[in-house]
């Protein structure tokens, strides 16, 4: 794959040329550039498989440049410290971040995620990411990268959602079938933690308000809606019953 760096800090661009070229060698790095400006002159004249992209820019910054590009078809993977609501859009849009300082296992990780999304449409996550941005608002529903592509799914209409490896199985109420995402549960509930949802097992988070029952056990489990019983875990158990005990 091939890529390019947008960073103000001329530190932070090395860190991560050196992670790439010691630890990512299938990467190839195009450029390494300061502003937007420049980006925006590269990127017009053609387009790399990757863009790691600093959110805080001097003269244009990252969500800025995005928009003056028309069809991008690159992956973006946004390089950041703590801004929470930017990363909270980042998130209900399916795109991608590091935070700085950068670690080579999260560069690893993320790198492999982009691999595997790379034929999902990047246009419409990043047009998610844009209207998400303009409207200042989050609200509750958010895109997921399937096999076929992007879906956008409403957080109250989940029953649960379930563990697979790095894929996650997204349950939805009146849906005949679990709709399979290329995330795994922690991301998923990363995106989730402000709705009313609990993780009750390692492999399991459930929708509070479709919790029919709890039956009890050395952690139990919850019974939901649709009659599906879900396994609570003995260490998750209190924070279960913390919620319920809010309703």
């Amino acid at each position: 794959m091939t890529a390019i760096i947008v960073d103000d800090e001329k530190h932070c661009r090395e860190v991560l040329a050196h992670l790439l070229k010691k630890y990512c060698s299938d990467v190839k790095l195009l450029a390494s550039v300061a502003t937007g400006t420049e980006a925006l002159s590269l990127l017009q004249a053609g387009s790399p498989d990757l863009l790691f992209l600093d959110i805080e820019m001097p003269g244009m910054n990252a969500f800025e440049l995005l928009e003056k590009l028309e069809h991008p078809t690159f992956e973006i993977i946004f390089t950041t410290a703590y801004d929470e609501y930017a990363i909270k859009a980042i998130k209900h849009s399916a795109l991608d971040y590091l935070l700085k300082p950068i670690v080579k296992e999260e560069l690893i990780a993320t790198l492999k995620k982009a691999r595997e999304q790379k034929d999902s449409k990047s246009t419409d996550r990043l047009a998610a990411l844009l209207q998400l941005l303009a409207t200042g608002k989050t609200g509750k529903r958010f895109a997921v990268p399937t096999q076929e592509g992007l879906i956008m799914i409403d957080a109250d209409d989940i029953l649960y959602c379930e563990s697979d490896s790095a894929y996650c199985r997204i349950f939805l109420n009146n849906a005949a079938k679990p709709v399979l995402i290329s995330k795994t549960l922690k991301e998923v509930e990363e995106v989730l933690h402000d709705q009313q949802f609990c993780r009750v097992h390692n492999s399991y988070l459930v929708n509070i308000k479709f919790v029919k029952s709890y039956i009890r056990g050395e952690g139990g489990e919850v019974v939901m809606d649709n009659n599906i019983h879900v396994p609570v875990s003995r260490t998750r158990k209190q924070e279960l019953l913390n919620w319920l005990q809010r309703i």
